[in-house]
């Protein structure tokens, strides 16, 4: 995690310079800022299995993803601020700051296991402990890709994944265009809607994690929660989305927005923890593949959006075409999601 935020930041400063130098540079600077990136979830997946109980762990990942989630927020509203008074080159130099800083914190305040934290009592690492279920502590051999593909709860992960990826970067990367487009709101205005969703994704997703644990701590199995929690975050966002065919109004717009973000959000307590679930052991590896397939989808929609809505006639079809994706995946889900150890 270290050398991924260190390089990353790194990446940041530098690309400025990379935009005004070629292409090719702005091209192999925003690379590099991705591979440095991608250790980012699956690191978090490891430290979180390590580190929190089980009936504590949607909690904690919920606080992690809202950092996630206002990040977005911030970005989009400092940004063009930044620019238009301090140059085009300020929130790059701003942001990338912020990581060394946190940088020196991590470095020296984390550790991969809380039985090496210098800070950690006894009686909480009893309780980290005490709190994982036994097949979560038996450690068996690190399991082959092969295997790993073998089995139906990881490809239910994947095509979660997938499917938050791809609705998710839909609405990160195309909400400005879509006001623009379907409701003439000019890009600053835009800035200004598409950052609300993500302040809420914070909350709910928040609410998801700590309605998690306490169904957990309940007696109910981890199976049906995972399943409850991932229902929402796909059926919800479906939903919504359908709903925003019908909006007349940017605001009315925005709401459905808002509503589709917020409940995919849910997710965190869904597929995202569930990895922990199936494969202790080697949660981030089985998340550096989830998440790989996940890109490759936020990469073909990203791009692909536009040649989407230009096939399909129109943003509102490309809509229900994501509302349908995430309904079969809810289906898939439901069939094949297991919270039992698998590996």
């Amino acid at each position: 995690m270290a050398w991924g935020v260190a390089l990353w930041s790194l990446a940041t400063l530098l690309t400025p310079w990379a935009a005004n130098h070629s292409t090719l540079a702005l091209l192999a600077i925003r690379a590099f800022f991705g591979l440095a990136e991608g250790v980012a979830l699956p690191s978090m997946s490891t430290l979180s299995s390590r580190w929190f109980p089980t009936h504590e762990r949607a909690s904690a990942v919920a606080v992690s993803m809202a950092g996630f989630h206002l990040g977005n927020v911030v970005g989009l509203i400092l940004t063009p601020i930044m620019m238009s008074s301090l140059g085009v080159s300020s929130p790059f130099t701003f942001f990338s700051s912020l990581g060394l800083v946190w940088l020196t914190t991590w470095v020296y305040g984390v550790t991969t296991n809380p039985q090496d934290s210098p800070f950690i009592s006894k009686s909480e690492l009893r309780l980290i402990q005490d709190g994982k279920s036994e097949s979560s502590v038996k450690k068996n051999k690190f399991p082959p890709l092969r295997h790993l593909l073998s089995k139906l709860p990881t490809w239910a992960i994947i095509f979660a994944n997938i499917t938050n990826n791809w609705g998710y970067f839909v609405l990160l990367s195309w909400m400005p265009v879509y006001f623009k487009t379907v409701f003439n709101v000019n890009l600053k205005q835009a800035a200004w809607f598409s950052a609300v969703p993500w302040g809420t994704m914070a909350i709910s997703g928040y609410i998801a994690g700590a309605a998690s644990d306490r169904l957990i701590k309940a007696g109910y199995s981890l199976t049906l929660v995972r399943k409850i929690m991932q229902s929402i975050g796909f059926i919800g966002p479906g939903i919504a989305l359908l709903c925003l065919n019908y909006a007349n109004s940017a605001v009315t717009a925005a709401v459905y927005i808002t509503a589709a973000l917020s409940l995919s959000s849910f997710s965190q307590a869904g597929f995202l923890l569930n990895i922990q679930d199936i494969a202790p052991q080697c949660a981030g590896f089985l998340h550096g593949i989830a998440n790989s397939a996940g890109t490759f989808a936020a990469i073909v929609s990203t791009i692909g959006t536009g040649y989407f809505v230009q096939w399909l006639g129109s943003f509102q079809a490309f809509l229900t075409l994501t509302a349908a994706l995430y309904f079969i995946t809810a289906v898939f889900w439901n069939l094949y999601a297991t919270g039992e150890r698998v590996f």
